[in-house]
Protein backbone atom coordinates (compact mmCIF):
# COMPACT_ATOMS: atom_id res chain seq x y z
CA UNK A 1 0.00 0.00 0.00
CA UNK A 2 2.61 2.55 0.81
CA UNK A 3 4.39 1.77 -1.93
CA UNK A 4 1.09 2.42 -4.22
CA UNK A 5 0.91 5.95 -2.19
CA UNK A 6 4.15 7.47 -3.04
CA UNK A 7 3.58 6.06 -6.70
CA UNK A 8 0.41 7.83 -6.55
CA UNK A 9 2.13 11.22 -5.06
CA UNK A 10 4.65 10.98 -7.76
CA UNK A 11 2.24 11.03 -10.59
CA UNK A 12 0.62 13.74 -8.76
CA UNK A 13 3.72 16.20 -8.50
CA UNK A 14 4.53 15.36 -12.20
CA UNK A 15 1.02 16.50 -13.10
CA UNK A 16 1.30 19.36 -11.26
CA UNK A 17 4.68 20.37 -12.44
CA UNK A 18 3.32 20.05 -16.31
CA UNK A 19 0.59 22.43 -15.52
CA UNK A 20 2.80 24.46 -13.49
CA UNK A 21 5.23 24.56 -16.47
CA UNK A 22 2.47 25.80 -18.72
CA UNK A 23 2.34 28.74 -16.59
CA UNK A 24 5.34 29.74 -15.91
CA UNK A 25 6.02 29.51 -19.84
CA UNK A 26 2.78 31.68 -20.07
CA UNK A 27 3.59 34.59 -17.40
CA UNK A 28 7.03 33.77 -16.03
CA UNK A 29 8.85 32.86 -18.50
CA UNK A 30 8.89 36.43 -20.42
CA UNK A 31 9.08 38.15 -16.65
CA UNK A 32 12.25 36.27 -16.65
CA UNK A 33 14.10 37.09 -20.20
CA UNK A 34 13.32 40.64 -19.11
CA UNK A 35 15.61 40.03 -16.09
CA UNK A 36 18.42 38.32 -18.14
CA UNK A 37 18.15 41.41 -20.77
CA UNK A 38 18.86 43.67 -17.69
CA UNK A 39 21.86 42.10 -16.25
CA UNK A 40 23.01 41.60 -19.87
CA UNK A 41 22.89 45.39 -20.44
CA UNK A 42 24.10 45.97 -17.01
CA UNK A 43 26.82 43.54 -17.61
CA UNK A 44 27.90 45.54 -20.65
CA UNK A 45 27.79 49.23 -18.79
CA UNK A 46 29.88 48.18 -16.11
CA UNK A 47 32.29 47.43 -18.72
CA UNK A 48 32.39 50.25 -20.29
CA UNK A 49 32.93 51.80 -16.98
CA UNK A 50 36.10 49.08 -16.10
CA UNK A 51 37.76 50.07 -19.38
CA UNK A 52 37.51 53.85 -18.90
CA UNK A 53 39.51 53.45 -15.54
CA UNK A 54 42.22 51.32 -16.91
CA UNK A 55 40.92 47.73 -15.58
CA UNK A 56 40.81 44.61 -17.17
CA UNK A 57 37.49 42.89 -18.60
CA UNK A 58 37.07 39.29 -18.56
CA UNK A 59 36.25 38.04 -21.74
CA UNK A 60 32.28 36.43 -21.54
CA UNK A 61 31.76 33.14 -21.78
CA UNK A 62 29.92 30.89 -24.21
CA UNK A 63 26.21 29.72 -22.86
CA UNK A 64 25.89 26.30 -22.86
CA UNK A 65 22.27 26.05 -23.75
CA UNK A 66 20.38 28.68 -25.22
CA UNK A 67 17.51 30.76 -23.91
CA UNK A 68 15.31 28.74 -25.83
CA UNK A 69 16.33 25.36 -24.75
CA UNK A 70 16.24 26.72 -21.04
CA UNK A 71 13.56 28.66 -21.57
CA UNK A 72 11.55 25.27 -23.44
CA UNK A 73 13.02 22.37 -22.40
CA UNK A 74 15.02 23.02 -19.83
CA UNK A 75 12.47 24.65 -17.50
CA UNK A 76 9.67 21.91 -18.42
CA UNK A 77 11.54 18.91 -17.06
CA UNK A 78 13.35 20.50 -14.44
CA UNK A 79 9.51 21.82 -13.21
CA UNK A 80 7.94 18.14 -13.97
CA UNK A 81 10.71 16.38 -12.03
CA UNK A 82 10.84 18.96 -9.25
CA UNK A 83 6.84 18.43 -8.83
CA UNK A 84 7.75 14.64 -8.56
CA UNK A 85 9.90 14.95 -6.47
CA UNK A 86 7.24 16.84 -4.35
CA UNK A 87 4.58 14.87 -5.07
CA UNK A 88 6.80 11.90 -3.33
CA UNK A 89 7.61 14.02 -0.33
CA UNK A 90 3.81 14.64 0.21
CA UNK A 91 3.08 10.86 -0.17
CA UNK A 92 5.61 10.14 2.39
CA UNK A 93 4.08 12.38 4.50
CA UNK A 94 0.91 11.04 4.20
CA UNK A 95 1.68 7.48 4.74
CA UNK A 96 3.33 8.57 7.85
CA UNK A 97 0.04 10.82 9.10
CA UNK A 98 -2.20 8.23 8.35
CA UNK A 99 -3.95 6.55 11.54
CA UNK A 100 -2.71 9.27 13.50
CA UNK A 101 -4.42 12.24 12.80
CA UNK A 102 -7.87 11.48 14.85
CA UNK A 103 -10.76 11.71 13.08
CA UNK A 104 -9.81 12.89 9.49
CA UNK A 105 -10.56 11.32 6.60
CA UNK A 106 -8.24 10.52 3.96
CA UNK A 107 -8.92 12.35 1.23
CA UNK A 108 -9.11 15.21 3.77
CA UNK A 109 -5.67 14.36 4.94
CA UNK A 110 -5.05 14.49 1.00
CA UNK A 111 -5.44 18.38 1.25
CA UNK A 112 -3.69 19.00 4.04
CA UNK A 113 -0.67 17.70 3.77
CA UNK A 114 0.24 19.82 0.83
CA UNK A 115 -1.37 22.64 2.41
CA UNK A 116 1.01 21.95 5.46
CA UNK A 117 3.88 21.96 2.66
CA UNK A 118 2.79 25.37 0.98
CA UNK A 119 2.50 27.14 4.05
CA UNK A 120 5.84 25.57 5.73
CA UNK A 121 7.82 25.44 2.58
CA UNK A 122 7.01 27.92 0.72
CA UNK A 123 4.65 30.36 1.86
CA UNK A 124 6.09 31.77 5.41
CA UNK A 125 9.99 31.88 4.27
CA UNK A 126 8.60 33.84 1.37
CA UNK A 127 7.67 36.31 3.43
CA UNK A 128 11.20 36.61 4.68
CA UNK A 129 13.27 35.36 1.90
CA UNK A 130 11.04 36.24 -1.44
CA UNK A 131 12.17 34.48 -4.69
CA UNK A 132 14.31 36.74 -6.86
CA UNK A 133 14.97 36.70 -10.73
CA UNK A 134 18.21 35.38 -12.18
CA UNK A 135 19.58 39.96 -11.85
CA UNK A 136 18.60 39.96 -8.17
CA UNK A 137 21.80 38.23 -5.65
CA UNK A 138 25.46 38.83 -5.63
CA UNK A 139 28.06 35.64 -6.05
CA UNK A 140 29.54 36.26 -3.27
CA UNK A 141 26.43 35.73 -1.34
CA UNK A 142 25.20 32.57 -2.77
CA UNK A 143 25.93 29.85 -0.35
CA UNK A 144 24.58 32.36 2.49
CA UNK A 145 21.90 32.62 1.07
CA UNK A 146 21.09 29.43 0.09
CA UNK A 147 21.63 28.45 4.00
CA UNK A 148 19.49 30.97 5.75
CA UNK A 149 16.68 30.04 3.26
CA UNK A 150 16.80 26.62 4.23
CA UNK A 151 17.18 27.11 8.01
CA UNK A 152 14.24 29.50 7.58
CA UNK A 153 12.14 26.47 6.03
CA UNK A 154 13.25 23.68 8.41
CA UNK A 155 12.20 26.28 11.71
CA UNK A 156 9.29 26.42 9.84
CA UNK A 157 8.20 23.11 9.02
CA UNK A 158 9.07 22.75 12.72
CA UNK A 159 7.35 25.23 14.28
CA UNK A 160 3.95 24.53 11.81
CA UNK A 161 5.09 20.21 13.30
CA UNK A 162 4.49 21.47 17.02
CA UNK A 163 1.67 23.80 16.10
CA UNK A 164 -0.59 20.62 14.85
CA UNK A 165 0.53 18.65 17.97
CA UNK A 166 -0.59 20.58 20.05
CA UNK A 167 -3.56 21.60 18.57
CA UNK A 168 -4.49 18.30 18.58
CA UNK A 169 -3.52 18.20 22.44
CA UNK A 170 -5.88 21.24 23.16
CA UNK A 171 -8.74 19.44 21.10
CA UNK A 172 -8.87 17.69 24.08
CA UNK A 173 -10.25 20.81 26.32
CA UNK A 174 -11.23 23.00 23.47
CA UNK A 175 -13.42 23.52 20.55
CA UNK A 176 -11.71 23.12 17.41
CA UNK A 177 -11.98 26.68 16.18
CA UNK A 178 -10.39 27.57 20.13
CA UNK A 179 -7.05 25.70 19.84
CA UNK A 180 -7.03 26.13 15.84
CA UNK A 181 -6.68 29.78 16.58
CA UNK A 182 -4.38 29.07 19.89
CA UNK A 183 -2.33 27.34 18.17
CA UNK A 184 -2.26 29.35 14.64
CA UNK A 185 -1.38 32.78 16.62
CA UNK A 186 1.40 30.39 18.45
CA UNK A 187 3.06 29.53 15.10
CA UNK A 188 2.77 33.47 13.91
CA UNK A 189 4.62 34.59 16.57
CA UNK A 190 7.38 32.24 16.33
CA UNK A 191 7.90 33.12 13.00
CA UNK A 192 7.87 36.62 13.32
CA UNK A 193 10.45 36.41 16.18
CA UNK A 194 12.43 33.60 14.19
CA UNK A 195 12.43 36.23 10.94
CA UNK A 196 13.20 39.45 13.38
CA UNK A 197 16.13 37.26 14.13
CA UNK A 198 17.63 36.18 10.75
CA UNK A 199 19.58 38.74 9.00
CA UNK A 200 17.95 40.42 5.87
CA UNK A 201 20.11 39.81 2.74
CA UNK A 202 20.99 43.51 2.26
CA UNK A 203 23.06 43.14 5.50
CA UNK A 204 25.35 40.25 4.50
CA UNK A 205 28.68 41.32 5.41
CA UNK A 206 29.53 41.19 1.62
CA UNK A 207 26.93 43.57 1.01
CA UNK A 208 27.43 45.87 3.45
CA UNK A 209 31.31 46.02 2.06
CA UNK A 210 30.81 46.32 -1.55
CA UNK A 211 27.24 48.31 -1.81
CA UNK A 212 26.02 49.15 1.99
CA UNK A 213 23.30 47.89 4.10
CA UNK A 214 20.10 47.60 2.49
CA UNK A 215 16.82 45.60 3.02
CA UNK A 216 17.02 43.11 -0.19
CA UNK A 217 19.99 42.75 -2.96
CA UNK A 218 18.07 44.20 -5.48
CA UNK A 219 20.44 46.25 -8.00
CA UNK A 220 20.89 50.16 -7.26
CA UNK A 221 21.37 52.29 -9.93
CA UNK A 222 24.78 52.14 -11.79
CA UNK A 223 27.20 55.34 -11.19
CA UNK A 224 30.37 56.26 -12.58
CA UNK A 225 33.37 57.55 -10.46
CA UNK A 226 31.49 61.41 -10.40
CA UNK A 227 28.65 60.01 -9.12
CA UNK A 228 26.25 60.16 -12.29
CA UNK A 229 23.82 57.39 -12.88
CA UNK A 230 24.82 55.67 -16.18
CA UNK A 231 22.36 52.61 -15.71
CA UNK A 232 19.49 52.35 -13.89
CA UNK A 233 18.19 50.15 -10.91
CA UNK A 234 16.22 47.03 -11.64
CA UNK A 235 13.16 48.07 -12.36
CA UNK A 236 10.45 47.64 -9.81
CA UNK A 237 7.72 46.21 -11.79
CA UNK A 238 9.67 43.19 -12.76
CA UNK A 239 10.62 42.21 -9.61
CA UNK A 240 6.74 42.65 -8.19
CA UNK A 241 5.49 40.86 -11.35
CA UNK A 242 8.38 38.00 -11.01
CA UNK A 243 7.34 37.61 -7.08
CA UNK A 244 3.62 37.24 -7.80
CA UNK A 245 3.74 34.76 -10.74
CA UNK A 246 5.97 33.12 -8.29
CA UNK A 247 3.11 32.65 -5.95
CA UNK A 248 0.98 31.77 -8.37
CA UNK A 249 3.05 28.89 -9.53
CA UNK A 250 3.82 27.24 -6.23
CA UNK A 251 -0.55 27.61 -5.38
CA UNK A 252 -0.84 25.79 -8.73
CA UNK A 253 2.27 23.37 -7.68
CA UNK A 254 0.31 22.31 -4.15
CA UNK A 255 -2.99 22.38 -5.53
CA UNK A 256 -2.60 20.62 -7.92
CA UNK A 257 -0.99 17.80 -5.71
CA UNK A 258 -3.93 18.38 -3.32
CA UNK A 259 -6.77 17.78 -6.15
CA UNK A 260 -4.81 14.85 -7.72
CA UNK A 261 -3.30 12.87 -5.13
CA UNK A 262 -6.25 12.95 -2.43
CA UNK A 263 -9.07 11.08 -4.42
CA UNK A 264 -6.05 8.43 -5.49
CA UNK A 265 -4.83 8.14 -2.22
CA UNK A 266 -8.63 7.43 -1.20
CA UNK A 267 -8.98 4.85 -3.64
CA UNK A 268 -6.17 3.01 -2.59
CA UNK A 269 -7.56 3.00 0.86
CA UNK A 270 -10.79 2.28 0.06
CA UNK A 271 -10.40 -1.40 -0.05
CA UNK A 272 -8.52 -1.87 2.98
CA UNK A 273 -11.39 0.33 4.73
CA UNK A 274 -14.06 -1.91 3.30
CA UNK A 275 -12.01 -5.07 4.68
CA UNK A 276 -11.98 -3.62 8.01
CA UNK A 277 -15.17 -2.89 8.26
CA UNK A 278 -16.28 -6.15 6.75
CA UNK A 279 -13.78 -8.03 9.77
CA UNK A 280 -15.08 -6.05 12.45
CA UNK A 281 -17.68 -8.01 14.62
CA UNK A 282 -21.48 -7.42 14.39
CA UNK A 283 -21.91 -5.55 17.41
CA UNK A 284 -19.18 -3.11 16.69
CA UNK A 285 -20.65 -2.01 13.30
CA UNK A 286 -24.02 -1.89 14.44
CA UNK A 287 -22.78 0.10 17.36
Amino acid sequence: MEKQLIGRGVLSGAAAGLVMFVFARLFAEPVISKAIDYESARDAAQDKLDKAAGLAVPAAGPDIFSRTVQGNLGIGAGLVLFGAAMGALVAVAYVICLGRTGRIRPRQLGYLVPAFFFVGVFLVPFMKYPANPPAIGHEETIRTRGALYLILVFCSCLALFLAVYVGQKLHRRWSVTTSTVVVGLGYLVVMTVVMLVMPALGHLHANVVEYGKHATETPLPLKDAEGRIVFPGFPADVLAQFRAYSVGAQVILWGVIALVFAPLAERVLAPVTRHEVASAPASTVVG
